[in-house]
C-alpha cells in the first residue's frame, strides 16, 4: 500500500519539473526527463517522430537505438564487478518500473545488466521510454555505477 501512496501522478496532471529549480544540485535528477512522470499510455498513445527521438536522445547519450521484431527500443548495458552488485542493480531498476507502472526487459548476467524500454501497448517508443531511460541513468548514479561527473560530462545537468 505504501508503494501506491508513493505512486506519481499517471494522468499526466503534473508539469515536468515544477520545484526542481531551487533543488540543490546534489541532489537534482541528472536530466529534466528524469523529473517527469510516466504518463499512463493506451493503445491509441502516438509514437515518438524521429524528430523527437533526436531531441530526447540528447538527455540519453548512452543509450542505444534497437529495432526487434520491427519493434524501436531503446538499450544500454550496465556493467558492475559481480554478481551481487549487478542483482541489486536489476531489483532498482524493478522497484523502479513498480513505481512508474512502466516495466522493461532486465537481463541480468555477471557482472552486467541489459536494460530495454520500448512500449508494450503502441509496439514502439514513446516519451515514456526516455523518461524511463533516464531515471534508469539516475539509478546507475546512485548505485555508483556512474559519477555525477562522468554524466555531466556527457551533457547532463
Amino acid at each position: 500500500m505504501a508503494a501506491a501512496a508513493r505512486r506519481p501522478d499517471r494522468t499526466g496532471g503534473r508539469a515536468p519539473g515544477p520545484g526542481t529549480e531551487d533543488a540543490p544540485r546534489e541532489v537534482r535528477a541528472m536530466s529534466t526527463l528524469s523529473a517527469e512522470p510516466c504518463v499512463a499510455c493506451r493503445r491509441d498513445s502516438p509514437r515518438v517522430t524521429e524528430a523527437e527521438i533526436a531531441e530526447l536522445r540528447r538527455e540519453v547519450p548512452d543509450w542505444q537505438l534497437r529495432e526487434r521484431d520491427g519493434i524501436a527500443q531503446l538499450e544500454r548495458a550496465f556493467h558492475f564487478p559481480d554478481f551481487a552488485a549487478a542483482l541489486a542493480f536489476t531489483n532498482r531498476v524493478g522497484a523502479l518500473a513498480e513505481e512508474e507502472g512502466h516495466h522493461p526487459a532486465l537481463l541480468t548476467e555477471w557482472g552486467r545488466v541489459t536494460v530495454t524500454w520500448w512500449t508494450h501497448k503502441i509496439h514502439g517508443l514513446h516519451r515514456n521510454d526516455f523518461i524511463m531511460a533516464a531515471k534508469t541513468d539516475a539509478r546507475a548514479v546512485e548505485s555508483g555505477r556512474v559519477t555525477r561527473d562522468e554524466a555531466r560530462e556527457k551533457g547532463a545537468p
